[in-house]
C-alpha cells in the first residue's frame, strides 16, 4: 500500500519528466551493428557552451523511453544547486527492441546474437557519437533498471571497463551473474562506484535474489569498489526508481559535493594545514577522481573564509581572496572577499574602497548590493571612532 509520501514523490518525478521531456534533444544514431537506426535523447547542462574548454560527466540511460526522464529531471535539479556537477544524460529508446537488446545465451548467460550487437553498439559507436559531437569526459555513468540493470553488469567484465559508475535499480539477474560479479568486483583495479536498490514490494523472485546479491556484494574487501546499497519501505518495482536515482546520485559525487557543516567541523577546522590548503586539496582531488575540473562555488568560498577567521589565518584569507578575484572578476565576490581580508589584516581605508567598486559589479547568489552597502558602513562608524 502506498502513502501520501509516496504519491507525492511519484507526481514531482512525473512532473520534472514532463517538463525535462520538452527540453530534451532527440537524434537518431544509424547503427551499423543494430543494422538500423536507434532512437536517443539528451539533456545538456543548462549553460552548455560547446566552445568551453570544458567537459562533463556522461550518463547513459538505458530503457530511455521511461527512465531517461526521471534521471535528467534529477540531474538538473540537483546540478542547479550545486550537489553535484552538471552532466550530459543520453537515453536510448528501446521500447520495441528491449527483449532482442537485453538477449543473452542461455548456456553462457552472456550477451548473443542482438545481445551481442546491442552491447557492442554502445561501446564501438554510441560513445564515440557522443563523444565526437559533445564535451564528454571520461567519468561515465550507466544506468539501468529490471533486465537493463542486468546488462550494465556486462561492461564490468571488460579488461578495461568504459564506465566508472554502474546504478542498477532492481536488476533482474541472468543465472550465475552474482557469482561472476563478486569475483570480478573483488579484482577490479580501478575505482568503480555500484549502487543496487530493492523495495519491500518489489517483483518477489526479484527482490530475493537482489538481497543474495547485496549479501555477496556487502563482503568484498576490495577499496576500489565503492558499494552502496539501498531497501526502500513502502515502494515496488517501478516507484523505488523516485528514489533510487537521488540515492545513487549523491553515492556517485560525494567527493564534489559542497562543503557541509560536518565536513566544516570534522574536516576542514582540524585539517593539518591551512583552510585554502585543505580547499586546494578538495578541488585537486575531484579533478584527479572525476577528470573534470570543478569550478569554485560560493558555499566553499564561505566555509574557507569562516575557516580562516576562526583560525585567525590571514594568509589564507589573502590567498582565497586573490582566487576569488580571478574566478569572479565581474562579480560583486571578488570586491567581497577582497575587502574583507585587508578589513581584518590590511586598511580600513583599502577595504572601503573596495566594498565601493564592488557596488559597480554583477551581485552573487549572496552578496548583494545591500550587504556591500552593510559593510561600507561598518567600516565609516569603525573609521569614525
Amino acid at each position: 500500500m502506498y502513502t501520501i509520501k509516496n504519491y507525492y514523490v511519484l507526481f514531482i518525478m512525473l512532473f520534472i519528466g514532463l517538463q525535462i521531456q520538452s527540453q530534451a534533444i532527440y537524434k537518431t544514431i544509424d547503427s551499423y551493428k543494430l543494422d538500423g537506426p536507434r532512437e536517443l535523447k539528451i539533456q545538456l547542462p543548462r549553460n552548455y557552451n560547446p566552445e568551453e574548454n570544458h567537459s562533463y560527466p556522461l550518463i547513459i540511460v538505458l530503457d530511455g523511453d521511461y527512465l531517461f526522464e526521471p534521471i535528467a529531471g534529477n540531474i538538473d535539479y540537483q546540478s542547479y544547486w550545486e550537489d553535484i556537477p552538471d552532466c550530459i544524460v543520453v537515453g536510448i529508446n528501446q521500447s520495441s527492441t528491449r527483449a532482442d537488446d537485453f538477449f543473452y545465451d542461455e548456456e553462457s548467460y552472456f550477451p548473443s546474437g542482438t545481445g551481442a550487437a546491442f552491447y557492442e553498439f554502445i561501446a564501438a559507436e554510441l560513445l564515440p557519437f557522443i563523444e565526437d559531437n559533445y564535451n564528454a569526459s571520461n567519468f561515465r555513468i550507466v544506468i539501468g533498471h529490471d533486465l537493463s540493470a542486468n546488462f550494465i553488469n556486462y561492461y564490468l567484465f571488460k579488461d578495461d571497463p568504459i564506465f566508472r559508475a554502474y546504478v542498477a535499480l532492481s536488476p533482474d539477474f541472468a543465472p550465475e551473474m552474482m557469482s561472476r560479479l563478486h569475483e570480478r568486483l573483488s579484482i577490479l583495479e580501478n575505482e568503480t562506484f555500484y549502487y543496487m536498490a530493492t523495495a519491500d514490494a518489489d517483483i518477489r523472485a526479484i527482490r530475493t535474489a537482489v538481497l543474495d546479491g547485496d549479501a555477496l556484494f556487502s563482503s568484498i574487501e576490495n577499496e576500489n569498489f565503492l558499494y552502496r546499497f539501498d531497501d526502500f519501505d513502502d515502494a515496488n518495482h517501478y516507484s523505488l526508481v523516485g528514489q533510487g536515482i537521488p540515492k545513487a546520485l549523491n553515492q556517485i559525487f560525494t567527493l564534489f559535493k559542497p562543503i557541509s557543516a560536518k565536513e566544516y567541523s570534522e574536516k576542514v577546522l582540524t585539517f593539518e594545514g591551512t583552510p585554502f590548503e585543505y580547499l586546494t586539496k578538495k578541488y585537486d582531488d575531484i579533478e584527479h577522481f572525476y577528470g573534470f575540473e570543478k569550478k569554485l562555488i560560493e558555499n566553499d568560498i564561505r566555509a574557507i573564509a569562516a575557516a580562516s577567521n576562526k583560525k585567525d589565518d590571514s594568509e589564507s584569507l589573502r590567498s582565497l581572496s586573490k582566487l576569488v578575484s580571478k574566478s569572479f572578476p565581474k562579480s560583486m565576490l571578488s570586491a567581497y572577499y577582497s575587502g574583507l581580508y585587508n578589513e581584518k589584516y590590511g586598511s580600513l581605508k583599502k577595504a572601503l574602497l573596495l566594498y565601493k567598486s564592488g557596488l559597480l559589479l554583477e551581485p552573487s547568489q549572496s552578496i548583494t548590493k545591500e550587504i556591500m552597502l552593510d559593510k561600507m558602513y561598518e567600516i565609516q562608524d569603525e573609521m569614525n571612532k
